[in-house]
C-alpha cells in the first residue's frame, strides 16, 4: 500500500518553515504497515498543485495533503481541490460548528474570514478538527484515497491520530508491520556496518534494516513484514538476539529510549545523585537530564565554567595543571568532576572541557577534541574525543558521551 506526501507552502520552499509534517507522517504511516512512496513540498501554486496531485492520485493508494487550508487569501488549497474534483464549495454546518466553538473558546469573534472556512466542498467527507478551525477534508478517486489536512503541526497531527489513522485501518487491509530500533554508541556508523555485516548478509528477506545515524548515537532499524505481528515479533526478536551477541557493550537502549531517560531511570533505581560541571557543553548536558519530568528527584545542579578563572574559583583547579597540560586536559576535568561532586554533594559528578570550534583548535589539540571525566566517590573515569569541525554538532556528540559514560559507571559500579 502506497502513500505519498504533498506539503504545500511557499514558507516550507524558502526555508522559513521546517517541514516536520512529512518525518511525523511517515513515522506513523510506516509503522501500520504502508510503504511510504514519496514526499513533495510544492508552492502555493494553483498549477503546481493539479500537476502534482493528479500524478500522485494516479501512482498511489493514499495521498495526505498539507497546508494550505488556512483564511487568508493565499490559502488556495481547498479551491483546487474543488477543480480537481470537480465539485464546488457550499456551507457546512459541521465545519462551522468546529469553527465557532474554537474561536469562541478563546474570547474572539467569528469574522468573514473565519466563515471562509464553513465553506466546505460538496463531494468531500468532512474530519474534524479538534486543535483548529480549518476542518480537514477525505476524497476518493478510483481506488485511491485522497486527505487534506492543515499545515500546523499539532492540528494535524490530533486529526490524524483521531481520525484519520482509524479510518485508514478500516479502509485498507494492511500487513502486519514491526519496528525495532537497537540505539548504539561509541562506534562509528562504518566500523558498526562492518562488524555485523555476517549477521546483516544472513537476515531473512522478511527484514529490512536501516542505519539512521544521528550525533553520537546510530539505531538500527529492523522493519519486518509478515502474515501477523505475532509472527514479526518472533522473526525480529531471534535476529535481535543475534544482534546483541556481536554489539552489546555499544547497545544503550531500545526504540523511542533516550540517553537522557535511561540514565535518569538507573539513577532512580539505584537512589544516586549527578550533577555537572560544564565548560564546552555550556549547560547542554544540564538542559538534557532536566527535559525529564521529575528529574529533581537526581539532578542538584552545575557550574557552568566557561572561563578558566571559574573553573579555578568555583572548581578548585589547579592554575599549574592547565599551565602544563591545558584547559582541555584529563587532568582538569577529573578535577572538575570530582570537585562538582563535592561541592553540590551528588553521588555522580560530570565534567566537560574541549575545543567545540570552529576556531580555537591547535596542531596538538584540533577543533573536536573535548576531554569528558564522570567521578564517584570511588571511582573516576576520564575519556578523550575527537569528534568533528561543526560546534553544535560537537556539544550534542560530548553530551552523549558524557551521559553515556555515567550510564556505565553506574552499572559498574551496581553491577559489578
Amino acid at each position: 500500500m502506497n502513500v505519498a506526501f504533498l506539503s504545500i507552502g511557499d514558507e516550507l520552499l524558502i526555508g522559513k518553515t521546517i517541514n516536520t509534517n512529512a518525518s511525523w507522517l511517515g513515522e506513523k504511516l510506516s509503522a501500520i504497515g504502508f510503504d511510504i512512496h514519496c514526499v513533495e513540498t510544492i508552492s502555493d501554486n494553483r498549477c503546481q498543485i493539479i500537476s502534482s496531485l493528479n500524478r500522485l492520485i494516479s501512482e498511489n493508494n493514499v495521498v495526505i495533503i498539507t497546508g494550505g487550508l488556512g483564511p487568508t487569501n493565499d490559502d488556495i488549497t481547498k479551491h483546487v481541490l474543488c477543480e480537481i474534483f470537480d465539485t464546488e464549495l457550499e456551507f457546512n454546518q459541521q465545519a462551522y460548528d468546529g469553527m465557532a466553538r474554537y474561536v469562541l473558546a478563546r474570547n474572539q469573534e467569528i469574522n468573514d474570514k473565519n466563515l471562509t472556512q464553513a465553506q466546505f466542498p460538496k463531494k468531500a467527507t468532512f474530519v474534524p478538527n479538534p486543535c483548529g478551525t480549518a476542518s480537514g477534508m477525505w476524497f476518493e478517486k478510483d481506488s485511491s484515497v485522497i486527505v487534506s489536512l492543515p499545515g500546523v503541526p499539532h492540528e494535524m497531527k490530533a486529526i490524524m491520530l483521531e481520525s484519520v489513522i482509524p479510518w485508514l485501518k478500516n479502509r485498507f487491509e494492511l500487513p502486519a508491520i514491526f519496528h525495532r530500533h537497537v540505539l548504539v554508541s561509541e562506534i562509528a556508523e562504518s566500523k558498526l556496518a562492518e562488524t555485523i555485516s555476517d549477521w546483516e548478509a544472513q537476515l531473512p528477506e522478511q527484514i529490512h534494516l536501516a542505519y539512521l545515524p544521528s550525533p553520537g548515537i546510530v539505531k538500527l532499524r529492523m522493519s519486518c513484514v509478515a502474515e501477523n505481528e505475532a509472527k514479526a515479533h518472533e522473526l525480529v526478536e531471534k535476529e535481535e538476539a543475534k544482534l546483541k551477541n556481536i554489539i552489546a557493550p555499544y547497545i544503550w537502549g531500545y526504540d523511542d529510549d533516550t540517553i537522557e531517560e535511561v540514565v535518569g531511570k538507573l539513577l532512580l533505581k539505584y537512589n544516586a545523585t549527578v550533577s555537572t560541571a560544564e565548560s564546552c557543553t555550556g549547560g547542554n548536558i544540564s538542559r538534557m537530564l532536566t527535559r525529564i519530568s521529575g528529574s529533581s528527584a537526581y539532578y542538584y545542579g552545575s557550574v557552568i565554567s566557561y572561563d578558566n578563572s571559574v573553573k579555578i574559583k568555583e572548581l578548585n583547579v589547579n592554575p599549574k595543571d592547565i599551565e602544563q597540560h591545558g584547559v582541555v586536559s584529563e587532568q582538569v576535568v577529573k578535577t572538575m568532576a570530582t570537585e562538582i561532586r563535592k561541592k553540590i554533594g551528588t553521588t555522580y559528578g560530570i565534567a566537560t572541557s574541549g575545543i567545540a570550534g570552529p576556531t580555537g583548535g591547535s596542531e596538538e589539540k584540533p577543533v573536536g577534541t573535548v576531554w569528558i571525566a564522570v567521578a564517584s566517590e570511588k571511582n573516576i573515569v576520564a575519556k578523550k574525543f575527537l569528534f568533528g569541525k561543526e560546534r553544535d554538532t560537537n556539544i550534542e556528540k560530548a553530551t552523549v558521551s558524557a551521559l553515556r559514560m555515567l550510564q556505565q559507571l553506574i552499572l559498574q559500579e551496581h553491577l559489578a
